[in-house]
């Protein structure tokens, strides 16, 4: 008989209620809500508009009810995933103290270097085995705590994101294990929250939660939102792996036998592999690598790459000038546009604030004395070569980390669907790139929901499942040559910034 997982999905510029059904061993996804969502500028800073994303979320769970019914399946459970770092405060009567702060605010540059500059690098990194970026929680959480202490002080839980929203759905709090991760405030050699280590620079940890881990049961839906919804008062309330890339990487289709890699492609590009334990050598750490919490007992050891978010802000840019040029005729453009006619660090400090993509790359090129793209397809074509040799570059520094070889890339998530930075991928790596599943985050997040009500055995028969469901696209690397002249380039282009 089959069964339904309704997995909510928040990515940091979309959001997507989708149905997972297992039959016959075999997930089919059936998306029944989508919305687009964006962080707004407050006298405060840039926080997400969280109380409308709830909005959407209950509108995602009546049409969920609706399919479930026409088609006579039975929903068993729902979860949330959503991107990392990102959390919101609640008081003792469970309101939120103050709308939740985006992770881009300008507002944690500061914060960022004071604290390394207490704790010192190589302590934090030793500890909670996370790279390095001025948007942790660790950052951001320090300069709420420098800007409002009060707020800090008030607050009895401290939720992630996806943790707010099963509070919503269920009334229960929990502290989901591979979101929390992100945070850099978590002992990976433990589990547990490097309280000490937060003592140091004055941080408070009584609203921390208990860490519990992907797959658990939180609770079943509140009875006045089953009543909204018209969903069944008995839907479990489960814990997917609640970062979106933990979900992602749980449902990369890949032997166990095989040597492989994944490539997380969507807003931001995560590159890396799955470990059985943290690594946090010297190189691990001068590299700069990661050490997030995965599904079964895993770790995710992985760089972050900004990703397709290059494109995605020259996009909006072009349509506040009056272009409204889709994704596909962006790619078709650049797949006609001058190859290696300019190329930049797509991780240069400049981009991570929104706005002003054009401009920053126009001068980032013209900086390294090369040609400035004057047209969109050179201008994409720009961005995608230059993440393509960012991966090569990445992927050569987690081999030479983890001292073995990738035999094959596994690209999942949205970003697999642009052909043309898929074959940049394969060719400027020299390694074959499996495309799919496009809907990776998804299909993880209902399947671990499955592994927790008793359907999915575990993490391998979870990847066959995924395997079976769809169908592999394939990438084999070619004109390599031209790759390796582009590197030294690139290699420059990053000397300069």
């Amino acid at each position: 008989m089959a069964k339904a997982y309704i997995a909510i999905d928040l990515g940091a510029e979309s959001g997507r209620v989708i149905i997972g059904v297992l039959f016959s061993g075999k997930l089919r996804l059936e998306e029944v809500h989508r919305f687009v969502h964006e962080p707004v500028w407050l006298p405060t800073g840039l926080h997400w508009n969280i109380t409308d994303i709830w909005r959407q979320i209950v509108v995602g769970l009546r049409k969920a009810a609706e399919w479930t019914k026409a088609n006579h399946i039975q929903p068993v459970s729902v979860g949330v995933d959503t991107w990392g770092v990102d959390w919101a405060l609640l008081d003792k009567s469970g309101e939120l103290v103050g709308l939740p702060h985006a992770y881009r605010d300008p507002r944690n540059q500061a914060a960022y270097q004071e604290v390394i500059s207490k704790l010192g690098a190589e302590r934090i990194y030793r500890t909670t085995g996370i790279q390095f970026m001025p948007l942790n929680t660790l950052y951001s959480l320090y300069a709420h705590q420098q800007a409002d202490p009060a707020a800090l002080s008030a607050a009895d839980k401290l939720l992630f994101i996806p943790d707010l929203i099963h509070y919503w759905l269920s009334g229960n709090t929990t502290c989901e294990a591979t979101i929390a991760s992100t945070s850099q405030m978590v002992d990976c050699h433990t589990g547990d929250w490097a309280c000490e280590m937060l003592g140091t620079i004055g941080l408070p940890t009584h609203f921390l939660q208990p860490i519990s881990q992907p797959g658990s049961m939180i609770g079943t839906l509140r009875a006045e939102l089953a009543t909204e919804t018209d969903l069944p008062k008995d839907l479990c309330v489960v814990a997917p792996g609640a970062h979106d890339t933990a979900s992602a990487v749980a449902a990369v289709p890949a032997s166990e036998y095989t040597k492989w890699c994944f490539l997380s492609s969507g807003t931001w590009s995560l590159l890396g592999a799955e470990l059985s334990k943290p690594c946090v050598t010297a190189a691990a750490e001068a590299a700069s690598f990661t050490n997030e919490f995965g599904v079964s007992g895993t770790f995710r050891f992985l760089k972050n790459i900004p990703g397709l978010w290059l494109v995605q802000e020259y996009r909006r840019d072009l349509a506040r000038q009056g272009q409204d040029l889709d994704y596909a005729e962006l790619t078709r453009l650049a797949g006609k546009a001058q190859p290696f006619a300019a190329l930049i660090d797509p991780n240069h400090a400049s981009f991570q604030a929104p706005g002003g993509m054009i401009e920053k790359v126009a001068a980032l090129v013209r900086s390294s004395g090369q040609q400035v793209p004057t047209s969109p397809g050179q201008f994409v074509r720009c961005c995608l070569e230059s993440l393509a040799l960012a991966y090569r570059e990445k992927l050569a520094a987690l081999e030479s980390i983890l001292d073995q070889r990738f035999d094959v890339i596994h690209i999942v998530g949205g970003g697999g669907k642009n052909t043309l930075l898929c074959q940049m991928t394969a060719d400027a790596t020299g390694r074959r790139v499996v495309v799919g599943p496009y809907e990776a985050t998804a299909m993880g997040n209902a399947l671990v929901q499955a592994m927790a009500t008793g359907d999915v055995g575990g993490l391998t028969e979870l990847r066959s499942i995924v395997a079976r469901s769809l169908d592999l696209v394939t990438y084999e690397p070619g004109e390599t040559g031209k790759w390796d002249q582009a590197l030294e380039r690139f290699q420059g282009c990053l000397r300069m910034t």
